[in-house]
């Protein structure tokens, strides 16, 4: 109240300036970055180079405030930087240690840039940073020490890098950690997970660390993680058993990947039960991953416990034998099964055509047997089966015309009979075929022949088929590779083949396939290899293979054909090899029988010779007849 005597009324308008300037500057609402930020950037910009478009053009342009600059937000007042975003813009070159300089910086992300060098450990010293993504850059040699200070930081991505070392433990525990997103995956990283037992680390939900080379076992203190949602430590070394009483206490998990590690399972590998009911708290687990680890025993029945909100399971590639247990059909979710690569035996049970969501099946390399199950057919979502290289026979079934969802079907390295269904032709989005290495008879079907959907691959060799091939594989204008060889083939090699615009791969060897090679194939514009070796085939090489420029790799060999054969082109890395077999041939690839050059002295020498020996009869005997002869004629006119 003292302010209201006239004579203090200057006094007071001093007091309540300065009281509103203070106001002002800790709140922020006129204030103007301060000149160390600026010149901190401008440091970071010289030790940055960019592409021709310059993505840090307007940064120190006159008239341009620097939270104006490309990638910088401030405060609502403008006086403090609080983001650096300058993710994708093609950067180059190193961070600079000035970046410490923005004191109240809370996001910082590089990620997705050409970034090489050390992390500077000056950056540890940005205590208000709470998002920190370096990823996808050419970043080299370890976390810096200092990085253990920032309690701020909820989101770390430091993927796809080329860090090494070990991960500092105070990166991790650092008494007040809030992080809640880590990733460091795909990089190089060495040592153990550092997380102590006293370590609380509550609110991680992601920890992505696959792709490194860390080692030991998972620690116990992972499982104070009780929000886990994503835990993926894919391609490491790590070892131990699998950690059922970690994740029992993750009831949020969502995503765990554990495959290409060295874990094995409980009493002396041969228990799966226990991880798989420790998992049975996460109710929203939608993919395991396991493959490529020493897991042995069996499949247990329990595997029905696993929560029905599974999407995706990944037992590859262990050592796991027994029978597919048909309480897997409890797993109603289920889009992707990969068994493949173990010991199994048995049939595929039918049960597990119950599963009616399922897209992907990978069963393949293992010791399956009886027949395939036609109720795989009645699966409305398949795209991809493989059974290949078990131990199956039977007929293929019919019913696999009705998957109009199937890309992929791999069958080869069987012990399948019969011939091949026509209604597989009713599969329109069939991309690879592969029915080698079984027992398969009969001709090609002309449905399948024609199957304009392949686009990759079509592999029926080393079967009993027979018959002629069949015109309609002109249809199959964007298959990459077709391999008919070792079969009974017989006929000539149709001159439609040349329709097959995108081949790039063509075997027809082994066959009886006769006739001439239709200079249509040399003329494909994609094609690299062709072999047609050991069968019938007569006549010369067109020489369309010889001028092609895509050819690489070429067989001829054990057929009938003839001709002059040149070292030019296409066939001047070739070797003798390519042309074994064919006693027609010659010419001057080295090692082959040199051509004789009979046209040239039956063309040119002998005329030669011929005129230089009748010219003199002429003239001793010829001409003086002729000249009688016009001596007598005048007097036969008279």
């Amino acid at each position: 109240m003292a302010c209201l005597c006239r004579s203090q009324i200057p006094y007071c308008i001093v007091v309540f300036m300065l009281v509103a300037l203070l106001f002002v500057s800790r709140t922020g609402v006129v204030g103007v970055v301060t000149s160390d930020e600026k010149a901190s950037l401008l440091s970071f910009m010289m030790s940055v180079y960019s592409d021709p478009e310059h993505a840090l053009q307007n940064w120190n342009s006159s008239g341009v405030h620097v939270c104006e600059w490309t990638g910088i937000t401030c405060n609502e007042g403008r006086s403090a930087v609080m983001q650096l975003v300058l993710t994708g813009r093609s950067l180059g070159g190193t961070i600079s240690p000035a970046l410490s300089g923005l004191s109240s910086l809370k996001v910082l992300d590089l990620s997705k840039n050409y970034f090489e060098g050390h992390i500077p450990a000056e950056l540890g010293a940005l205590l208000m940073l709470q998002e920190l993504s370096l990823a996808w850059n050419l970043l080299e040699g370890t976390i810096p020490l200092g990085f253990g200070k920032l309690r701020s930081l909820i989101y770390v991505d430091m993927g796809n890098n080329r860090l090494s070392g070990d991960i500092p433990v105070e990166f991790f525990c650092n008494g007040s950690s809030s992080l809640q997103y880590v990733d460091l995956s795909n990089n190089s990283f060495t040592g153990g997970i550092p997380l102590k037992d006293d370590c609380e680390m509550k609110d991680l939900r992601y920890l992505l660390l696959w792709s490194n080379r860390l080692t030991g076992r998972i620690p116990p203190a992972l499982a104070n993680s009780t929000r886990m949602e994503w835990l993926d430590l894919e391609l490491n070394l790590l070892n131990g058993r699998l950690p059922s009483h970690i994740v029992s206490r993750m009831p949020n998990l969502q995503f765990l990947y554990l495959s290409y590690n060295q874990f094995t399972a409980e009493d002396g590998n041969t228990n799966l039960e226990t991880f798989f009911d420790a998992l049975s708290n996460s109710s929203a687990l939608r993919e395991l991953e396991l493959g490529a680890n020493n897991l042995s025993g069996k499949i247990p029945p329990v595997i029905s416990r696993l929560p029905k909100s599974l999407v995706q399971i990944n037992l590859a590639e262990n050592l796991l034998y027994g029978s597919i247990p048909p309480q897997i059909s409890n797993l109603i979710n289920l889009t992707l099964l990969n068994l493949s690569s173990n010991l199994l035996n048995g049939t595929i049970p039918t049960e597990l055509c119950q599963v009616g969501r399922l897209e992907r099946v990978y069963l393949s390399n293992n010791l399956l047997s009886g027949e395939i199950p036609s109720a795989l057919g009645d699966l409305p979502h398949l795209g991809l089966l493989d059974l290949s290289q078990n131990r199956l026979s039977g007929a293929i079934p019919d019913s696999f015309a009705n998957l109009s969802q199937l890309r992929r079907l791999l069958l080869f390295g069987n012990q399948l009979s019969g011939k091949i269904p026509p209604s597989l032709g009713k599969c329109v989005n069939l991309e690879i075929l592969d029915l080698s290495y079984n027992r398969i008879s009969g001709e090609i079907p002309g449905e399948v022949a024609g199957l304009g959907s392949l686009k990759i691959n079509l592999n029926l060799s080393h079967n009993d088929l027979g018959g002629n091939l069949p015109l309609e594989l002109s249809k199959m204008d964007m298959v990459l590779a077709v391999d008919l060889s070792s079969n009974s083939l017989s006929g000539a090699i149709p001159s439609q083949l040349g329709s097959c615009i995108a081949l790039e791969y063509l075997n027809l060897s082994g066959n009886s396939l006769e006739g001439s090679l239709p200079a249509s194939i040399g003329l494909l514009p994609y094609l690299q290899a062709c072999d047609v070796s050991h069968n019938h085939m007569m006549g010369r090489i067109p020489r369309t293979f010889l001028t092609s420029s895509t050819l690489q790799t070429l067989n001829f060999s054990f057929n009938n054909f003839s001709g002059n054969v040149s070292a030019k082109g296409a066939f001047s890395n070739l070797t003798v090899d390519s042309f074994l077999g064919n006693k027609g041939l010659c010419g001057s690839i080295m090692g082959m029988r040199t051509c004789k050059r009979r046209q040239y002295y039956h063309l040119v020498i002998m005329p030669i010779l011929l005129s230089l020996v009748i010219t003199p009869i002429f003239c001793l005997c010829g001409y003086p007849l002729a000249f009688r002869s016009r001596i007598r004629s005048p007097a036969r006119c008279l």
